[in-house]
């Protein structure tokens, strides 16, 4: 247990210093004592719903690190953990605010401070663009892992096998979510589908850019020294973690309105579940969770596609977001349970495997 911990020691020590922030924001707001302990229990409950809601991007975060250079993983946890925290909680809902709002940056900071209630108006009114984006992205992510033709493991084979297959068709998955755009885009009224088709197109070419980049610098076409190349593949994968990272964090931000409207509170909120998410990265990198527990991945994926559905659905009808982060933590339960039985079944298997090793 004493190991498993050291990874969350600087989440613990941040959270405690959040807790400690919320309560003073909440004491300024309210002057009173009540105030400051409903901050702090908000904070808490933002923390773990931000765990909750991104415990997929975890394993797929692992995922990808397992294969990035040294260097390149210590920049993702360093800078990526204030991107992440700074830049996606609280800087980029500024941005939508002034751009949204027609306002200056400081004037968006000003209204967030002293009116909260229409920074909130300002920021949930982008909700259509933002789970557009948002979901085209996540659903491209999940699908291109089962739309996979050279996949040769498969956890619910009935479903996998089958997608697999379907997967030799060029391009299918990007037919796939333009057929779910324009689906979703039927249920909204008419002054909202082409704000939902807009976004949710722009949402499936950054998918299409980020992943050509990451194929333009692939180390085994890319031209020059090993150096070079693995630099090249590091940047690729950063971005594409950066990109993943933000999808995720769309459904977290607007979620969130729904405890506080207060921009501080949010960003500490979610701040403080991110620094557990990275955490839990990082020790499932180090332990090599990934590689011991077979199908845990596959949960992962199942849970980002039916975050990139919910986030579709949301722009037409209400999805709490205990169903959002339920839904992604039970994919990955029961993925950790199918594991340890195949575990289980082939123990003198593994065993060999690891001797052999």
């Amino acid at each position: 247990m004493s190991g498993s911990f050291r990874y969350f020691r600087g989440s613990v020590v941040f959270t405690i210093a959040g807790l400690i922030a919320a309560s003073g924001v909440g004491y300024y707001y309210t002057g009173s004592v009540a105030g400051a302990l409903r901050s702090a229990f908000i904070v808490g409950v933002l923390s773990v719903l931000e765990v909750s809601l991104s415990f997929d991007n975890a394993v797929v975060n692992a995922k990808v690190l397992v294969g990035m250079p040294p260097i390149w993983r210590q920049r993702f946890i360093t800078w990526g953990i204030a991107i992440a925290v700074f830049g996606m909680r609280i800087v980029f809902p500024l941005v939508i605010v002034s751009v949204i709002g027609k306002i200056g940056p400081i004037d968006a900071v000003e209204l967030a401070a002293t009116n909260p209630v229409e920074y909130e108006r300002i920021l949930t009114s982008a909700h259509i663009s933002l789970s557009a984006f948002g979901g085209a992205f996540l659903a491209m992510v999940g699908l291109k892992h089962f739309l996979d033709a050279e996949k040769k493991v498969h956890w619910i084979a009935v479903i996998e096998k089958p997608l697999a297959a379907l997967g030799r068709v060029d391009a299918v998955q990007i037919g796939v979510v333009l057929l779910l755009l324009y689906g979703v885009s039927t249920r909204l009224p008419e002054h909202e589908n082409m704000v939902f088709l807009v976004a949710g197109l722009f949402g499936l070419l950054t998918y299409i850019a980020v992943d050509g980049i990451g194929a333009f610098l692939d180390p085994d076409s890319a031209a020059g020294g090993a150096g070079e190349t693995a630099a090249r593949a590091g940047l690729a994968s950063f971005l594409y973690l950066e990109v993943l990272d933000a999808s995720f964090s769309f459904d977290g931000v607007i979620g969130a309105f729904a405890l506080s409207n207060n921009l501080f509170i949010i960003a500490i909120g979610l701040g403080t579940g991110a620094m557990f998410v990275r955490s839990l990265t990082i020790m499932l990198v180090d332990k090599g969770t990934l590689t011991e527990y077979l199908y845990l991945e596959h949960g992962a994926f199942y849970a980002i596609i039916s975050l990139a559905v919910i986030m579709f659905l949301k722009t037409f009808m209400e999805v709490p977001e205990l169903v959002t982060g339920m839904l992604g933590a039970g994919f990955i339960g029961v993925a950790l349970l199918s594991s340890l039985r195949y575990n289980a079944a082939h123990k003198d298997d593994l065993q060999n495997e690891t001797a052999e090793s």
